[in-house]
């Protein structure tokens, strides 16, 4: 896309404010009760345009990646965020809903592929992007205006090879603004070839060498799951993080078992002041603690298990 078509796509999106959207985008949608202060993102594109001249407007070609299986209830919200990207790439695992058909809409790029775990899958969709600079993004996410902005500024004249930006979850039908839940850095742009995923099969992390930049704008992590969802959801993640420190040849203790929940909600739910979010903020929290409670305690019965076997 040339810089004339950049700076088109510039005013029209960006110049009042809000993202032109499509009606019945449903929580794509830009509402008053945004947490992220959409409004603001007019004045920092405004500033962009001024301060690069026509000629300059041109930043370094993005992909957005993502991995998908059965996500057609969130990716349209999703996808509508990301229409200042030059390429959407999705790598799907089978989906049997309708996400293929929701991908399509948007344009995006779609390759299937087998599950490998997260990190792995994370890395094989980073490495089919058309682009060496990428933005991660999970489909029960969405990019809010201001964040868009801050990313095209950020890739006009890249000042590293990473940046972080502040996530904000939604848990409860509240959105969290301390604790665990806020704000949840999360290093999701970087240029693939300075940054990798790590291989893990849940709890993936971007490995990288580096001093990372930060965005303005939050990344919006509205999950549409109910409690029970969630909380089955969570004992998946604890029985594969049981069984990835059980291959790594960690031990677990009585000690780990106590210890780990107990420092997990004093650091959260009085130093990061999750007490100020409510009761979904204490809920947030408290799963987390039974999930680092949850994680050791099957640790425990794998090594257990390995001991009567032999």
């Amino acid at each position: 896309m040339n810089h004339v078509a950049k700076r088109r796509r510039f005013d029209e999106q960006y110049s009042h404010g809000v993202r032109v959207r499509k009606s019945g985008d449903g929580p794509g949608r830009s509402t008053g009760a945004d947490p992220d202060g959409e409004l603001k993102c007019g004045l920092q594109v405004r500033r962009i345009i001024r301060d690069y001249p026509l000629t300059d407007l041109t930043h370094a070609a993005l992909s957005a990646v993502l991995i998908t299986r059965n996500a057609g209830g969130q990716l349209g919200a999703c996808l509508s965020s990301l229409g200042f990207c030059d390429e959407i790439l999705i790598v799907d695992s089978g989906s049997t809903d309708d996400t293929l058909d929701v991908a399509r809409r948007f344009n995006s790029r779609v390759i299937q592929h087998d599950w490998m775990g997260f990190g792995r899958q994370k890395q094989f969709a980073v490495d089919q992007a058309r682009n060496d600079w990428v933005l991660c993004i999970d489909a029960d996410e969405r990019v809010s205006p201001q964040l868009a902005a801050s990313i095209t500024q950020a890739l006009l004249r890249p000042a590293t090879q990473i940046y972080r930006m502040p996530r904000r979850n939604r848990f409860l039908g509240k959105w969290l603004r301390h604790g665990e839940g806020y704000p949840d850095w999360s290093p999701r742009l970087f240029d693939r070839r300075s940054a990798r995923w790590s291989d893990d099969a849940v709890h993936e992390k971007v490995l990288y060498a580096v001093t990372p930049g930060t965005l303005d704008g939050d990344l919006l992590h509205e999950s549409a799951e109910s409690l029970r969802d969630y909380l089955e959801k969570q004992n998946r993640y604890t029985t594969l993080a049981a069984q990835q420190l059980f291959e790594r040849g960690q031990s677990a203790s009585a000690l780990q078992l106590v210890a780990s929940p107990l420092v997990r909600f004093v650091k959260f739910y009085f130093f990061r002041l999750g007490f100020l979010d409510g009761l979904a903020g204490l809920a947030h929290i408290v799963i987390g603690c039974m999930n680092s409670f949850m994680k050791y305690a099957k640790l425990a019965e794998l090594i257990r298990s390995r001991k009567t076997a032999a």
